[in-house]
């Protein structure tokens, strides 16, 4: 991880998105740094166009999305699966939050509390 003092202020900016994590781990950390609108891609026996589909129900037509996964090579992999399908369903993706967090080499998203915590700890 690299320490990034843009992430802590830009995170803030991002909280009204609709935030797409893997699982529930993902979802647990993002609401504990006050996002909201967070909603885990992975549901035992629902395949992955069915709850895109699903999670699309909750989006209204102004909000922003964005797809959050891990950016390890199944991550990546995900994230190219799922970004046809939101476009096709008309969401307006926005992949700053991803790229701040490219930058950051934060690999995983539930380990963005633990190195905000150490991001403000060294300001």
């Amino acid at each position: 991880m690299k320490y990034n003092k843009q992430l802590l202020s830009e995170i803030a900016r991002f909280k009204d998105y609709v935030i797409i994590v893997e699982g529930k781990k993902d979802v647990e950390a993002l609401k504990s740094l006050g996002f909201e609108k967070v909603y885990a891609i992975h549901l035992t026996g629902v395949p992955l166009r069915e709850r895109v589909e699903q999670i699309m129900l909750y989006v209204e037509k102004k909000e922003r999305v964005c797809i959050l996964t891990d950016l390890d090579k199944r991550g990546k992999q995900l994230y190219e699966k799922l970004k046809p399908i939101f476009q096709e369903l008309g969401a307006k993706l926005d992949s700053t939050f991803r790229g701040i967090l490219i930058k950051s080499r934060v690999s995983h998203v539930e380990g963005i509390p633990a190195f905000m915590n150490k991001v403000e700890n060294i300001q």
